[in-house]
């Protein structure tokens, strides 16, 4: 078991979620691959965490899995106390928009929108009214620094804006629990601190538990730990 930090990089605020055996795998044309063999995980409340290593190990398939975008072969992912696995799909999507932010290497943001239309998508989702949906959209990305460009579409902005949109669209709803895969990896290096930087305040005002996927060491170096992949199972990073 690669077992979650405690104490002041952690939160201090108790388990958030485990995974337990895990294992995943996808048939090639000729063979079965096994990415995830009985892989174990635990992070608390406010953790950092960094999955790092090469390419192909499996990276971008755990992080699917914890935020329930794919279903495990065997194994449980317990979130605050539930087997979310258990859920069927509906319920599923239900708990996955309410409890966890999506953040990607690509922003996948809606060009035709302004900045705060796509932050207010999740809301909208969910069932929210339209005036709270903007409001708590404006919040957000006042917090991630665009409170000039809310009305400015995805086209007219910079990759580094557009990320910061990604961000605060991840984060409309509160999540307890953000997954970025490889955030910064479109972004020059002075946007890529800026993303890094801002991670790192959100995660400790907003109390959010952190999984990045990166082949960014400096990225990788602010989160509270670091794990890898290796023969299908989760290691310490720093002890490999």
């Amino acid at each position: 078991m690669v077992k979650g930090e405690r104490g002041e990089n952690a939160g201090g605020n108790g388990l958030l979620l485990s995974m337990h055996g895990v294992h995943k795998g996808f048939a090639s044309a000729t063979a079965r691959i096994e990415i995830l063999k009985g892989a174990d995980l635990e992070l608390h409340r406010g953790e950092t965490l960094a999955v790092v290593g090469p390419s192909g190990i499996g990276k971008s398939t755990l992080l699917h899995l914890l935020g329930t975008l794919d279903r495990p072969d065997a194994g449980e992912l317990v979130f605050e106390g539930k087997k979310v696995f258990a859920f069927d799909d509906a319920a599923l999507a239900r708990f996955r928009n309410q409890s966890i932010g999506f953040v990607f290497q690509f922003h996948h943001l809606l060009p035709e929108f302004t900045a705060l239309e796509n932050a207010m998508m999740p809301a909208l989702i969910q069932g929210m009214p339209r005036a709270a949906a903007a409001g708590a959209a404006e919040a957000i990305l006042d917090r991630v620094g665009l409170s000039h460009r809310l009305k400015h579409k995805i086209t007219e902005m910079s990759g580094g804006e557009q990320q910061r949109v990604a961000l605060a669209r991840a984060l409309v709803l509160q999540p307890r629990l953000l997954l970025a895969d490889e955030p910064t990896g479109n972004l020059d290096e002075t946007n890529s601190r800026e993303v890094h930087a801002l991670l790192n305040d959100l995660n400790r005002d907003l109390r959010m538990t952190l999984v990045v996927v990166t082949h960014n060491m400096r990225l990788a170096a602010r989160m509270s730990r670091r794990i890898t992949l290796s023969e299908g199972k989760l290691i310490d990073a720093d002890q490999n």
